[in-house]
């Protein structure tokens, strides 16, 4: 079958070649090339206009930086790692992260807006409705930066899971599909998310969408790693009274038809031959020790095995990690708002919102140490399932959200649940804002100086702990290496500036202590410090 694209692309380049020919000056040969490279360009797949973001463009004449809400800081164990949550655009909370967690994440999970038309999608501080000739596009620029930069912070082996329903099903498939590769597609997760149709108006008579999809990719399907499955102890319920108490009763008969015809299966237990086309599934030998064990019964004309709760002690099953969710199982949308409102304290507004446990049931197939990042946060959801995980199991699991703070979510929704959750689940937090440093400016102070005033909070998110002046301590001032040598307690950690040297006495002392010496890392601001002219 002929490729027409292909055919009619060839004819334009071979025209294109031809008008080089006549027309050879630089500005037009440099127009013409530009047109070729477009030409060239890969042909399947997805394509669509793209966007820039009063966001992105923010970028050019400023550096983003992280601001501690010290206020909103809380410390259950002061010896215990923090968790994280952002408050602002998270394509600048995103760069940041690049310097401190680059292939360090091992699971995220976003639930991005669906576009779905119903001011669920704001781009440049407006609205993206259904009549915007451009809603995809605008959708698909705003998720790929976003994306680019979530895959360079995922580990090598780590996993992606992301939230869509149909209104843009298709258009991400293809987009993860470009950028992560489809070997590293592992599959669709269909999660029921409502039972409630909609009767009002013409509704009632439309085809209701009752399930929403959780795309899951790997960042490398050659060195992912395989999911851990749950186990579950095995039949725990006992309905019937059998001759040693409470039991549930097994049928011992089997079709004998076709394939599955044994003519030695068809021997007598309690006297009784299995019934007309059945055979028994089980072997003699196991059948005379069961019923010299009385635990074979005739019941309602039919040989049954009596099971008792001491015959499965002990005994578990591995449960597969299925790729769908049911309501019944996991809970819908309306029990996840429910949720949320509870632990509020009144009606948020929020009418979609992700049940714990849909988000308990990805998680708990990876190990309880896990770091996961959710940049798009919402309600807090994946914070409050990574602690009820942890309080279940004792796992050790670290979360990082990011949101912005339309309509003050993140202050009042995000940050308020995360707070109220603490005396059943119990975690140290930190909350950051985003703020800016203007590139170039008129002060004396350099860029360099101003930078450092804020390196404590990449240093704290990096890993995960309080510069408390006791233990953690930033050195910047050579004047003050004395008497924070002489103070910091054992087994702590110093985070000395680039240029301050310490005397081998110094180090004696801080290796008596067992005190860990690490200079600050200078890729923190290395790029912007180059273009800038300071390094």
């Amino acid at each position: 079958m002929a490729n027409l694209s292909k055919i009619k692309r060839e004819k334009m380049l071979e025209y294109l070649k031809k008008l080089k020919a006549i027309n050879n000056d630089d500005e037009n040969i440099r127009a013409i090339t530009e047109i070729e490279n477009a030409l060239n360009e890969k042909k399947y797949g997805l394509v669509w206009e793209e966007h820039s973001e009063k966001v992105d463009e923010m970028l050019e004449h400023n550096i983003p930086i992280f601001v501690e809400e010290k206020e909103r800081k809380i410390t259950v164990n002061g010896n215990e790692t923090y968790n994280f949550l952002f408050e602002g655009d998270n394509l600048h909370s995103l760069k940041l992260l690049e310097k401190t967690h680059k292939g360090k994440i091992d699971v995220i999970y976003i639930d991005p807006p669906y576009n779905t038309g119903n001011k669920d999608f704001i781009y440049d501080d407006s609205f993206v409705d259904k009549t915007d000739g451009y809603a995809h596009s605008k959708w698909l620029s705003f998720m790929e930066k976003r994306i680019l930069i979530a895959m360079e912070l995922l580990a090598d082996e780590g996993y992606f899971f992301i939230s869509i329903n149909n209104y843009e099903f298709g258009q991400l498939k293809l987009l993860m599909d470009s950028m992560l590769g489809e070997a590293n597609f592992i599959g669709c997760i269909t999660w029921e998310s409502t039972t409630q149709p909609i009767n009002a108006g013409t509704a009632k008579y439309q085809l209701q969408q009752k399930s929403e999809y959780i795309y899951c990719y790997s960042k490398n399907y050659q060195k992912k790693k395989e999911f851990i499955l749950k186990n579950e102890e095995a039949n725990l319920k006992y309905p019937h009274d059998g001759k040693y108490g409470k039991c549930r009763f097994e049928i011992l008969e089997k079709s004998d038809a076709g394939q599955y015809r044994r003519d030695s299966m068809k021997y007598k237990i309690l006297g009784m031959s299995p019934r007309v086309g059945k055979r028994w599934q089980i072997g003699e030998i196991l059948a005379r020790q069961l019923e010299k064990e009385g635990k074979v019964e005739i019941v309602d004309g039919i040989v049954k095995r009596a099971i008792y709760p001491e015959d499965e002690l002990g005994k578990l099953k591995e449960l597969p990690f299925w790729s769908h969710f049911s309501a019944k199982e996991f809970g819908t949308a309306q029990n996840g708002k429910e949720q949320l409102n509870k632990i509020i304290g009144y009606p948020v507004g929020f009418d979609t919102v992700k049940p714990l446990g849909v988000l308990k049931e990805i998680f708990c197939h990876f190990t309880n140490d896990i770091t996961i990042l959710d940049f798009f946060a919402g309600s807090g959801t994946t914070g409050h399932a990574v602690m009820q995980l942890n309080k279940e199991d004792g796992g050790n699991r670290k979360y990082i959200l990011c949101t912005n703070n339309e309509n003050n979510i993140c202050e009042e929704v995000t940050y308020q649940r995360l707070k109220n959750i603490q005396e059943e689940l119990p975690h140290n937090l930190k909350y950051y804002k985003t703020d800016f440093i203007p590139k170039f400016s008129h002060d004396e102070e350099s860029i360099s100086d101003k930078m450092m005033e804020h390196i404590r909070e990449l240093i704290e998110l990096e890993c995960a702990i309080e510069l408390d002046g006791k233990k953690y301590i930033i050195l910047d001032d050579e004047e003050k290496l004395d008497e924070i040598i002489s103070n910091i307690e054992n087994d702590g950690k110093l985070f000395v500036r680039s240029g301050i040297f310490l005397s081998r006495r110094n180090q004696r002392i801080l290796e008596e202590k067992g005190v860990s010496t690490i200079e600050i890392p200078e890729y923190y601001f290395r790029d912007e410090l180059k273009e800038v002219g300071e390094l």
